[in-house]
């Protein structure tokens, strides 16, 4: 039989690719265009799994995994193909339920945090204004001296927030997030937007989408019970 967990819910934090925005598509193209002037095909889980790591450190591996001998100035190269390629092609679509749903967390007086591997210049470009503004702590990729899979993007946005670990739920999307999330003492929920459940392991739960993560959320007495089965 199935175990209920509960706990309270002070703050969300949010990642943006692939959580947020549906912008996950336009990376694997620019990468994909990217790599193939070079002679390599990726396919979307070489850059899928990889979401929310930094680009040059993505590139470094997948150059590598395909087994080809590259120099550092290889990797910068591919990498700035690639992040010019997106700032082209890349066109603003929301994860469907993700705006009502931070929408109804800010409402129901929760803490929002938004924790993205992502410059704080793109992040910018991509948010509208009135929608970045929701969140009371950003943390980007230019402002952490280490990335996800390595826990501080999430612990910086913890410490601004004011809240500890306990009281805080991440949502992620990919390995890497799951993995800096749960390095960070979080509890962590996966959605399925861009990866299949089996990358999505590493998570606390798992679900498809913003209509089955809100079923699992209670609201009693101000704070927002979790609930899953375990």
């Amino acid at each position: 039989m199935k175990k209920t967990e509960k706990f309270k819910i002070k703050a969300v934090i949010f990642d943006m690719d692939g959580v947020i925005t549906n912008t996950m598509p336009y990376h694997f193209n620019a990468w994909l265009a990217a790599f193939q002037s070079i002679g390599i095909k990726v396919n979307c889980y070489d850059i899928y799994k990889r979401e929310g790591q930094d680009g040059l450190t993505s590139a470094k591996e997948i150059l590598k995994e395909y087994r080809r001998r590259f120099s550092l100035k290889d990797a910068k190269w591919v990498l700035s193909q690639k992040e010019n390629l997106f700032k082209r092609i890349v066109k603003i679509k929301f994860v469907k339920g993700a705006r009502p749903f931070i929408r109804f967390l800010k409402r129901r007086k929760v803490l929002l945090g938004l924790v993205t591997g992502t410059s704080r210049q793109e992040v910018k470009k991509i948010l509208p204004k009135n929608l970045l503004n929701i969140f009371d702590v950003s943390i980007t990729g230019d402002e952490v001296k280490k990335g996800k899979p390595n826990p501080e993007p999430f612990l910086k946005a913890l410490n601004s927030l004011g809240v500890s670990s306990r009281e805080a739920i991440v949502l992620e999307n990919s390995p890497f997030g799951i993995t800096a999330a749960k390095r960070g003492g979080l509890y962590c929920i996966a959605l399925e937007t861009s990866l299949p459940k089996k990358y999505l392991k590493g998570a606390d739960d798992i679900v498809k989408s913003y209509d089955e993560l809100r079923q699992k959320l209670r609201d009693s007495n101000g704070f927002f019970l979790y609930r899953r089965g375990v």
